[in-house]
């Protein structure tokens, strides 16, 4: 995972999506730089399975995280999911995604305040 910084929630990918003001100053805050970025594969499937996605939308987001490192759910990351997931009652999908940027290393960037004061 040489060079990968970021871990990017899901809320982040579609705000970059989007053109979103207040994402794309955060990114740029961070001088973040496509390449040094990753998703979760259930990034992908919140992204990808949205009812009302278009096939246009389908192939932009698809392009967009074809640049990005992916990364699974292993088993240690199971754990850590588990133990996060007791410590804060949180969702799943929250714990997976802070498990995620734990196990990895990286900077969760994420819309969400609570999660992000958690981790």
């Amino acid at each position: 995972m040489s060079g990968v910084k970021y871990l990017l929630g899901t809320n982040i990918i579609i705000g970059m999506y989007q053109q979103n003001k207040e994402i794309l100053r955060l990114l740029q805050l961070k001088k973040l730089v496509i390449g040094d970025c990753a998703y979760r594969s259930i990034t992908r499937i919140e992204l990808l399975s949205f009812p009302a996605i278009t096939e246009v939308e389908k192939i932009a987001i698809e392009s967009l995280l074809i640049r990005m490192t992916r990364l699974n759910i292993s088993s240690e990351i199971e754990d850590e999911t588990i133990a996060f997931r007791h410590l804060y009652k949180t969702k799943l999908p929250d714990s997976i995604i802070v498990a995620t940027a734990i196990f990895h290393g990286l900077e969760l960037l994420t819309l969400d305040k609570k999660l992000a004061n958690k981790f």
